[in-house]
């Protein structure tokens, strides 16, 4: 009887030994690993080294002896998902990291560009140090990982947070490549199914409770780099507060490309802003319903960009003839109140950030948030934050709440017969210099907040054309801007340029055209949108040249420009037609369909007229 042997064979599930002997062929020797493993004959691939070299093929003329295979080799199986260089999940994982649960997320385009980098810091030779040639490496020149503390402190300025996927290479270095690391996102809710005791508030164990939770500063962040394309966009935006001196809010619309600047980083592209319904005062947002949300994702989307994150004005005039603005985000008073904290927590969640390595699917979140405010100088400055993940659960889970009197504070709920809440703890020191842990109600925000650099580039960038009358914003009523075929007319008759794809490219004017209720546009865009991402200008021509823009020609026909100037009597003087008083402005410009609507409106308010007989 022949001896027996045991291989090991290695796959994504674990190890398991097959016993076979050495004269056994390999076609049988695949069978039993195909039953050991539960795998049909086809639905695997088996190689002698880790790389994936060395494949044992089914043959029947091939022994064990043959191919070299002894007692307690082992062998590397992969499925046939994961069979080959070319497969998807080996592009887009980082190497040796094992996949849990979810392989099948389609991630970001810069996710997946980022985990195929190498991401070293290459260092040149130092002519000081190094004593080899130049060929060799040291300790001096040696590249350095991306997750590297000392080379991140020594930047200029210093870099606090490494980036997402240096942190995904620091988990998946070492001896064991990651293989038992997986991205799992904290959970504040009791699991349900225990089926030992009553359900809560009448009975909990340690297999159902939730774990308590320390806070603790996020070595890493998802975005390293907020950078508007130009500082029309951010001037536009402001320019609601200089004219109202109430704040305002804002979708930051762009993309995620690559920032150099840091190993491995990522940055959010800002290229317009779209300003929802709301409520502003002097100190308060209110955000209202927006119908037109999902309508202003999808042309976003077919002009390649995403909402990427939101921003939002805290800004106080100081000196009207200076300019300047008060200085009140700092260190002594806070940076983002609990309220934005908790609102920025919710904008994470409702924006998750795709993963295949974590098992739900996802991990964390790229949305971003921007806050225009007074800086040291008293100018305006913009600050970008994100929260951290342990932040994200909480407010997923409803266990953070305001402080009302204390912006800077936060407060953990308690348990009620309603919902278990865990302890949550952060770490202090006491006046003696002693580490302490408190338990945080109430709890600093600055434990949940992580700062990202806000910037604008030196070379302006312009994904939509900059006019000098530019279309209106949306939802700016309240300031007497509007959206209609009026405006349209006017920005159409003062922007004359010989290139349609210039006049054409405002993102506010293409919302207007998709979303307007005269004559929307949602189903025949496309081609336009198309002719914008691309910078198309035969798209464009193509374009007008369809019956959809005639139409809107002839709409705007109808206000004639430029726009007749109508004699109108100072305020508080006699009218040369009548005798009422019109307390208005001596010259208004108004168009001449609009006139005979002002005219009605002053015949009802009118004293009857003694001149004549026809107008009472």
């Amino acid at each position: 009887m022949a001896e027996s042997i045991i291989i090991r064979v290695q796959s994504p599930d674990g190890v398991k030994r097959i016993t076979a002997t050495k004269r056994e062929t390999a076609a049988t020797f695949l069978k039993k690993v195909a039953k050991e493993f539960g795998f049909q004959n086809n639905g695997f691939s088996v190689y002698i080294n880790r790389n994936k070299t060395g494949e044992i093929t089914a043959s029947s003329n091939k022994s064990l002896n043959l191919l070299k295979i002894k007692h307690g080799d082992l062998l590397f199986l992969f499925p046939s998902s994961l069979a080959g260089p070319s497969s998807e999940m080996e592009t887009s994982a980082p190497p040796g990291f094992k996949v849990f649960g979810a392989p099948n997320v389609v991630e970001d385009e810069i996710d997946q560009y980022l985990s195929k980098q190498d991401g070293k810091i290459y260092r040149s030779r130092d002519p000081q140090l190094c004593r080899h040639g130049p060929l060799g490496k040291c300790v001096h020149c040696v590249p350095l990982e991306p997750f590297d503390e000392d080379y991140l402190n020594h930047l200029e300025p210093p870099v606090k947070h490494m980036s997402f996927h240096a942190y995904i290479r620091k988990l998946t270095g070492g001896a064991d490549k990651g293989k038992f690391v997986a991205l799992e996102n904290i959970s504040c809710k009791i699991k349900s199914g225990c089926e030992g005791h009553l359900p809560w508030p009448n009975g909990i164990c340690t297999k159902c409770q939730p774990s308590a939770i320390t806070l603790n500063r996020q070595k890493y962040r998802h975005v390293d780099n907020i950078m508007f394309e130009n500082h029309t966009v951010a001037d536009r935006f402001l320019d609601f507060w200089r004219k109202t001196g109430n704040q305002h809010f804002g979708y930051l619309y762009g993309r995620y490309t690559e920032h150099k600047d840091i190993p491995l980083g990522i940055r959010a592209e800002v290229a317009a802003i779209y300003e929802p319904p709301q409520i502003g005062t002097q100190n308060s947002l209110e955000l209202l319903e927006d119908p037109k949300a999902e309508v202003v994702d999808e042309i976003a989307a077919k002009l390649g960009l995403r909402k990427v994150g939101w921003i939002f004005t805290d800004l106080v005039s100081e000196d009207t003839r200076k300019g300047t603005v008060r200085y009140s985000r700092n260190k002594d008073t806070y940076f983002l109140s609990s309220e934005e904290c908790i609102t920025a927590g919710d904008f994470q969640n409702k924006h998750p950030n795709m993963c295949r390595l974590s098992p739900d699917g996802h991990f964390g979140s790229k949305f971003v948030t921007a806050v225009a405010t007074g800086g040291p100088d008293n100018q305006v400055h913009f600050e970008g934050y994100q929260v951290s993940n342990q932040c994200m659960a909480l407010v997923r889970d409803e266990c953070l709440l305001p402080c009302k009197d204390a912006p800077e504070l936060g407060y953990a709920k308690e348990s009620s017969s309603e919902q278990y809440v865990p302890d949550v703890f952060y770490k202090d020191v006491d006046k003696f210099g002693n580490e302490i842990t408190q338990l945080a109600r109430p709890l600093p925000v600055e434990y949940l907040i992580i700062d990202i650099t806000t910037t604008f580039p030196k070379d302006p960038v312009y994904t939509f054309s900059i006019s000098q009358n530019p279309f209106p914003i949306e939802n700016r009523d309240v300031l007497g801007e509007t959206q209609d075929f009026h405006s349209l007319a006017t920005y159409l008759s003062q922007n004359t340029s010989s290139v349609f794809l210039d006049t054409i490219s405002d993102f506010h004017l293409l919302l207007f055209l998709v979303t307007n209720e005269v004559m929307p546009l949602q189903d025949s865009i496309s081609l336009l949108l198309e002719a914008v991402r691309t910078r198309n200008e035969e798209l464009a021509q193509t374009w007008k040249r369809s019956e959809q823009w005639a139409t809107i020609e002839q709409l705007c026909s109808e206000y004639p420009h430029p726009l007749p100037w109508y004699p109108v009597a100072g305020a508080g003087e006699q009218s040369t037609l009548h005798s009422s008083p019109l307390p208005v402005v001596p010259w208004i410009l108004y168009p001449a369909a609009s006139w005979q609507l002002l005219w009605a409106m002053r015949l009802e308010t009118r004293p009857p007229c003694q001149a004549c007989g026809s107008c009472q």
